[in-house]
Parts: C-alpha cells; structure tokens; sequence
C-alpha cells in the first residue's frame, strides 16, 4: 500500500513540476514584451466570439483559435456548442513562425480564458507536433473564479485581465482570426 501511496505521489509531483515547466506568468509576458524581446510567438487561442465577449489584449501577436466553436453542434453535458479542435492549428502556428521570421523552436506562448481548457492543452498539443517550447499563460486572460461571497463565480483572481495588465473589451482587427 504505501509503494502504491508512493507511486502516485510521485506522479502527482511529475505533473506539476511539468505544469510549472511550460507555465508562464502573466506579468513576465508582458515585461517581455515591454522589452522589446521579438524572439517568441504570443497566441490568443481563444475563438473569436469568446473574445467579442471577454475582452482581448492587443499585446498578442495574433489569434490562432485552439477550439473553435461549432455552432451546429449542442454539447449536452456542458450545456454548450461542441468544441472542435482548429484542423489547422499546428498549420497556422507554423505560418505566423515563418511570417515573423522565427525558427520551429522559438518560445510559442499561448492564451486561453483560464489557462486550464485551451492554454495548457494548446501548448502541449505544440509540443507533440514538434514545437518544443511552446509555453501557456497561468490563469490565462480572465483567471479564476472566486469561490465564496457575494461574487462568488466571477473570473476575479489572477490571469492577464485581474492583473492590471493591458486589455480592452474591443477586438483589434488586424490580429483577430479570420478563416
């Protein structure tokens, strides 16, 4: 029993050193950015209805949608339209690299509205189709919701937006995805 107890401690442990691995700060995006680094991609993977929505940061290289919603098909279980993955996700990704002039293994840094459903799996999804140092946004755009109180279920804690870092509820044109 306790070799069992030590085995999945031991991976519990293996997946979030892993998560720190490809997380990124919010704030240390931005202080990049604000230096003028050039040498990463910074992905909003969210799709473009959520950020009509949500709020968009124009700090972004470009929005390249993870999941795009499928408006013809119900999801049931969530009480919402199906998520389908981007068909050309990897395509785009690889696209916006070569327009900017950046190799197959620069930093990729991707956004999603939590960081938990596109973010993390968007950037390990690069990382498996051969982009090694694709990263993700912590807490994403809106971050977390708080638990308790009168706000209880409001996205409040953490992520770009809760951090006083630049957004706006209007959608820059020129990067938002277009099939």
């Amino acid at each position: 029993m306790r070799r069992v107890a030590g085995v999945v401690l031991g991976c519990l442990l293996a997946a979030q050193i892993q998560a720190v691995e490809i997380g990124v700060q919010a704030a240390d995006v931005q202080a990049r950015l604000a230096a003028g680094e050039g040498d990463f991609l910074f992905v909003d993977v969210r799709d473009p209805v959520e950020i009509m929505f949500t709020g968009f940061t124009d700090s972004v290289h470009v929005n390249i949608p993870y999941l795009i919603v499928d408006r013809n098909s119900w999801n049931g279980e969530r009480d919402i339209f199906q998520l389908e993955r981007n068909p050309r996700f990897v395509v785009e990704i690889a696209a916006e690299l070569e327009r900017r002039g950046l190799p197959a293994d620069a930093q990729i840094i991707t956004l999603c509205r939590s960081g938990s459903e596109r973010g993390e799996p968007s950037a390990r999804y690069l990382r498996d189709n051969g982009f090694a140092n694709a990263r993700y946004v912590i807490h994403g755009f809106q971050g977390d919701s708080i638990k308790d109180g009168e706000r209880a279920g409001f996205r409040l804690l953490n992520g770009w937006q809760n951090s006083g870092l630049p957004w706006s509820p209007k959608m820059n044109p020129d990067k938002i995805y277009r099939p």
